[in-house]
Parts: structure tokens; C-alpha cells; sequence
């Protein structure tokens, strides 16, 4: 099953303090915590792209496992993957990947602004990995 853009869109905003952008026009959601970017979504010629934030290792990894994970779009493709949403990949392994992404971007937050994010809604909740 594919996921649709409006699934995914949910999904992504279940995560704390996330905010919707397009900052590059209408037809590129950019997903941030914070004022910081763990997402892209955007559509071209009917095929869905979903950009998300991968630890380097995991990054490469996730590429030799499966043919829809791509180096990152206009993306630094060491800490950035694409994702074609093709139904390829399991509705779980996005979530996870989603979940991962948004977590490596917190991490990256400074000290004060990631601790105040964490006792609004617990490290349970923001460290879903």
C-alpha cells in the first residue's frame, strides 16, 4: 500500500512542535522543530518524494537495502536520503525513518531549546528510535 501525501503529512505533524512551510513554493512542504528542517515532501509527475535527515551509516545502509531510498535530492547526500514513495517500502520503515530524522534534528538543537522540548513532551515521545 502507498502511503499518500496526506498520510504522510499527518504523520510527520504528530511529532512535537512540528510546523509546516513552503518556503520553495506550493508544491514543497518543509517540516520543522523548532525553525530546524527533518523533512521535505513534495510531488513531481505524480511520484511523491519525502527527504529525511539518516545518521551517515544508517544512510548508506538504507540505500543498499532498498531501491526506493536514494542519496539526498539537492539534499548533502551524506545526511540525507530521498525516499520515493512508490508502495515499495513498508508503512512502519518510513514511520521509523520519519521518527529518526525528526530525532537527529532535536539532538542537533542546543542545549536549552532541546531540554525545554523534552520536558514539554517527554524524551519517550521526541526519541521514538
Amino acid at each position: 500500500m502507498t502511503l499518500t501525501t496526506s498520510k504522510l503529512k499527518q504523520y510527520i505533524l504528530t511529532k512535537p512542535e512540528t510546523v509546516e512551510d513552503y518556503p520553495f513554493g506550493s508544491d514543497v512542504a518543509v517540516f520543522k522543530v523548532l525553525g530546524k528542517m527533518f523533512a521535505l515532501l513534495s510531488s513531481k509527475d505524480g511520484i511523491t518524494n519525502l527527504n529525511l535527515k539518516c545518521d551517515p551509516i544508517e544512510a548508506s545502509q538504507l540505500r543498499d537495502l532498498f531501491e526506493a531510498v536514494k542519496p539526498g535530492y539537492h539534499m548533502n547526500k551524506k545526511h540525507w536520503n530521498t525516499i520515493i514513495i512508490d508502495g515499495s517500502l513498508p508503512k512502519g520503515e518510513i514511520e521509523r525513518m520519519i521518527d529518526n530524522s525528526y530525532s537527529l534534528v532535536v539532538k542537533g538543537l542546543n542545549k536549552t531549546t532541546r531540554t525545554g522540548l523534552e520536558l514539554r513532551h517527554g524524551k519517550a515521545v521526541i526519541y521514538k528510535t
